[in-house]
């Protein structure tokens, strides 16, 4: 069976909200952040050499890239569902997604975390973090202009990978310029699938 190895407070939740929404047959084995450095117990990098979440273990596969899991899990157990069509316009779309969530969307959202914690050290990188969230949260709060979801006209993978970047700009209190995205989050803390996902993985708390 699937086994999620969870890490509190980390991109595993969006894992977890897959498969929910999916139905899919899972174990979760839960792992807790060391409550002074914030890092993950070693014991995770028994299950991966980089001892990082979301991982994943299915028979003797192990994964553990967020969009990597997301596409895997989609194809192996979707069944059809939370993604277009190979080949379509709208799968190269959906796949772009996946891509930029970790590949873009999120380098300016990290820095901006480890940055903040050098209090006056860290003021001269402030500017171009902010240029750089500012470029990249006004890109998808354009793309979801007019839209329920970010590819088609219902939830994909594309959604769940990109909720992470959602949840870090909310953390930062960024929201607020992006209406769409905003309510985009709202939208999708709102789906049943997603409450059960918190219910079993507990709600996310960043420290800023």
């Amino acid at each position: 069976m699937l086994t999620l190895h969870h890490l509190n407070d980390s991109r595993s939740q969006r894992i977890l909200w897959l498969l929910e929404e999916l139905g899919t047959p899972y174990e979760m084995k839960r792992y807790q952040r060391d409550a002074v450095t914030r890092l993950a117990p070693p014991e995770l990098a028994k299950v991966h050499p980089l001892g990082k979440s979301p991982v994943i273990t299915d028979g003797d596969i192990t994964i553990a890239e967020s969009g990597a899991i997301v596409d895997y899990i989609i194809r192996k157990y979707g069944k059809g569902a939370m993604m277009p069509a190979p080949g379509s316009a709208e799968y190269e779309a959906y796949n772009e997604w996946l891509h930029y969530s970790e590949g873009s969307a999120m380098l300016p959202l990290m820095m901006n975390l480890y940055v903040s914690r050098l209090k006056e050290a860290g003021a001269p990188l402030h500017p171009r973090i902010d240029s750089e969230m500012k470029n990249h949260l006004g890109y998808v709060d354009g793309a979801l202009k007019g839209r329920e979801f970010f590819v088609g006209t219902s939830l994909t993978g594309a959604d769940i990978q990109m909720s992470f970047v959602a949840e870090m700009a909310k953390v930062f209190d960024k929201l607020g310029p992006y209406p769409n995205l905003s309510a985009w989050l709202t939208r999708m803390h709102a789906r049943p699938a997603f409450q059960r996902s918190v219910e079993k993985g507990g709600a996310y708390r960043f420290a800023k």
